[in-house]
């Protein structure tokens, strides 16, 4: 029973003490494995007696078992890491192929405008820049005129709104003169 728990003290050992470098999923794996198998061959080998050598059986098979599962942990997560690198390579491929097809694109605009800059006459550039002239003057009518009537509209409102406030203020004035004055509603008869 010695030899297993000082067995199960040194495999042990390195979970205990904290690596400053994380193990391989194979060797923290194995070591895993390496622990329970030695606490299941520890129990089964005292039950025939033999309880150092069952743990050093169930060690070394628990390590095995171990060590397979971790590294086929460590080959999924490679194989994930790998597509992840080739799927990002191939999107900075893309990405590079349309910025350098955008580059050329706007190379060949260029080239072509410049070749139609040299086929055009002096007397198509005199018209084009009549007729932004004409356009200009258009437009500075359009919103000129468009101006004066909306400021039209505006008097108009501002002065009836004047004339309604005026003919109510006089229409005050005048019931409050006639009370002062004792003026008698015109429908009565005057007496003699």
């Amino acid at each position: 029973m010695r030899t297993s728990l000082a067995f199960l003290g040194i495999l042990s050992l390195p979970l205990i003490t904290g690596c400053q470098v994380s193990p391989s999923k194979t060797v923290s794996g194995a070591g895993i494995g390496a622990g329970a198998g030695a606490l299941g061959g520890a129990a089964i080998g005292s039950a025939s007696g033999n309880t150092g050598s069952g743990a050093l059986i169930g060690a070394a098979s628990g390590a095995a078992v171990g060590a397979l599962v971790g590294l086929t942990q460590e080959m999924k997560e490679r194989a994930q890491q790998d597509r992840l690198a080739q799927e990002r390579a191939y999107q900075q491929e893309i990405a590079r192929r349309r910025q350098e097809e955008a580059r050329r694109q706007e190379q060949l605009d260029e080239e072509l405008a410049i070749a139609q800059g040299f086929r055009i006459t002096d007397a198509e550039l005199n018209d084009a820049q009549r007729r932004l002239d004409e356009t200009n003057s258009r437009l500075a009518e359009l919103k000129a005129e468009r101006e004066w009537a909306l400021s039209r509209k505006k008097t108009l409102d501002e002065t009836e709104e004047k004339v309604a406030s005026e003919l109510a203020e006089i229409a005050r004035l005048e019931a409050e003169l006639a009370a002062l004055r004792g003026d008698l509603p015109s429908d009565t008869p005057d007496s003699p």
